[in-house]
């Protein structure tokens, strides 16, 4: 595609890609057993590259509409053995519906890629946001959590735990909105405790440090993560080597620094919990006079 093209779906993606959701849902979503191809959209500037592939803006040649495009190469999903990680992602992420969760319309793959159409995130990562500011205001972080909340509320009612909550899995819509973005890790777990150790090392709840099994309510500990590191800069248990980061973590060394609010430590030392059980559930973090009184 030539660059003006690139430029032009680039400034119309975020117009295009505000179009009722019925528009892109009779494009790619009605038709459950159409068999899509690279023929059927016009490719446009890479989005983001990931250890399997990379993404790009693309148009759907018949309805205009704007998408992202993730490009995953099989030869290297199989050296990985990642095969089953893939389709656990299909399987759950394309079940989701909820204004806070990036969607995947469908996907379809040729002789040597698989490609997942997914909804087009205008505003991109949410990570290179965190790191241009360096933290994040108490309002602001506060609506992300608040979003954040919701999106995991709904993934759990659908027996979904995502299992790797962190900045880099966030992007953010054209009004500023976060969206959850990669399903990679996440399980569908209708009854199961599971003991996979998964998920990036920062955000590790005590019991995947310690090999013990776990449920829905290692996302509650990564929300807490999260929030600290909004408002820090830094995960709370960032240590010189993973031994260290590990024992901080079994621990709870937990240490605020003054610019954090009462408010808010109260509201990261609730699900910042050892004991699972004692970890604030989502619907008390989404009652929590902290969040309410800053969220947007």
């Amino acid at each position: 595609m030539a660059t003006a093209d690139k430029e032009n779906m680039s400034t119309a993606g975020a117009a295009t890609a505000a179009k009722s959701k019925s528009g892109i849902d009779d494009a790619l979503g009605g038709e459950p057993k159409r068999r899509w191809k690279l023929s059927d959209f016009d490719i446009g500037k890479p989005l983001g590259k990931g250890k399997f592939g990379n993404v790009y803006l693309a148009r759907e040649k018949k309805s205009k509409f704007i998408v992202a495009l993730k490009v995953l190469f099989k030869s290297q999903l199989q050296k990985a053995k990642v095969e089953h990680q893939l389709r656990r992602e299909i399987e759950n992420q394309s079940h989701l519906k909820h204004p806070h969760i990036l969607r995947l319309y469908a996907y379809f793959y040729d002789e040597t890629r698989v490609y997942l159409i997914l909804e087009y995130a205008p505003k991109g990562e949410l990570y290179k946001e965190l790191t241009a500011c360096e933290r994040f205001d108490e309002k602001r972080t506060a609506t992300y959590i608040r979003q954040l909340s919701e999106a995991l509320f709904y993934c759990h009612s659908k027996h979904v735990i995502h299992r790797d909550i962190k900045p880099e899995n966030l992007l953010l819509g054209m009004k500023g909105e976060l969206k959850i973005a990669d399903f990679g890790w996440s399980v569908h777990a209708p009854s199961s405790r599971r003991t996979t150790l998964c998920g990036t090392l920062d955000y590790l709840p005590p019991e995947m440090v310690e090999g013990k099994p776990h449920d829905e309510r290692v996302d509650l500990w990564s929300l807490g993560v999260l929030c600290y590191e909004f408002l820090v800069g830094t995960p709370p248990f960032e240590a010189e080597g993973h031994k260290e980061t590990y024992r901080r973590i079994a621990k709870v060394d937990l240490q605020f620094p003054p610019t954090v609010s009462r408010g808010a430590q109260q509201f990261i030392t609730k699900l910042l919990k050892h004991d699972v059980d004692e970890r604030m559930s989502l619907e008390s973090a989404l009652a929590d006079p902290w969040l309410v009184e800053n969220s947007k």
